[in-house]
């Protein structure tokens, strides 16, 4: 299920300094879960890799998708073929990438947690599911345009009432499912099957958007961003060593929250508050 985000324009993280337009997409209602993760690990998904230039935002400027926003310009170029060798090659090897912290991934490889959210994932494993999945990855702009309703600009998904101290509106903090209190952390269980908290939910229906995972964006971070205006645009240029945007609160504690706040990680990073979705054609 991937409701319609109607496109329009905005202000980044509410900030005036830095617009942007957004097309229209689809955004996937939930983040990727074990079950699908694991089809995807199940149909071959070791003897495969994403096509050189797939993943696109295909729909945009002819085929050549978002205009990338960083060093160099042009456009956004799509799965590379030297990103190949971040992929596992065999189920071994899957299971042994995700289960990155004992007691708290999400992963199990036969059966188990298939309603939970993938966890553990690196940018490159996200990125390549999403192409499987015949999606792409969201660009931070559209991200945060879904976060904050668009044009409505909201704190939250939900509004702008901040979260008290229990899960009624998001997963955060380890309150969930005991919600006794913040720092109450003891492991998976502290994560909830997705779209647990409708309350939550953001304006075009996307559940989890703040809360349970961060989640692996399409581009490259820079601060302040690699442009004041953006339309329909990412920063995709990999010029020197750099990390990759996350956004969205995670199940484990209360930063990050914020329609303002960003995360950023090495590409390679995988921890069990990190998980994504995927968005998809209009």
């Amino acid at each position: 299920m991937s409701p319609e985000v109607t496109g329009g324009t905005f202000k980044r993280d509410g900030n005036a300094s830095y617009p942007a337009t957004i097309s229209g997409l689809r955004l996937d209602k939930y983040d990727v879960t074990v079950g699908r993760f694991r089809s995807f690990i199940n149909a071959g998904s070791s003897a495969w890799s994403p096509a050189t230039g797939s993943g696109k935002h295909s729909h945009l400027n002819g085929g050549r998708g978002l205009l990338n926003s960083g060093t160099g310009g042009g456009y956004e170029t799509g799965w590379q073929s030297s990103w190949t060798t971040n992929l596992a090659k065999d189920r071994m090897r899957w299971t042994a990438n995700l289960d990155c912290q004992k007691g708290w991934q999400t992963w199990q490889p036969t059966t188990g947690n298939d309603t939970l959210p993938i966890n553990c994932v690196d940018w490159y494993e996200a990125y390549a599911f999403c192409i499987w999945d015949g999606g792409f990855l969201p660009s931070e702009a559209e991200f945060n345009y879904a976060f904050m309703g668009g044009s409505d600009e909201n704190t939250y998904p939900w509004g702008d009432t901040a979260p008290g101290a229990n899960a009624s509106l998001t997963v955060y903090n380890c309150y969930y499912p005991r919600e006794s209190g913040a720092g109450d952390c003891v492991g998976v269980q502290n994560i909830a099957p997705v779209g647990t908290v409708p309350a939550g939910n953001g304006v075009w229906g996307q559940s989890d958007l703040d809360g349970e995972v961060y989640e692996w964006l399409l581009d490259w971070y820079d601060s302040p961003y690699s442009t004041s205006f953006c339309n329909n645009c990412a920063d995709t240029a990999d010029t020197r060593a750099r990390t990759r945007l996350l956004r969205g609160g995670s199940f484990y504690s209360a930063a990050y929250l914020l329609a303002s706040s960003r995360y950023d990680n090495p590409p390679t990073s995988r921890e069990p508050y990190f998980g994504f979705r995927c968005a998809r054609t209009p």
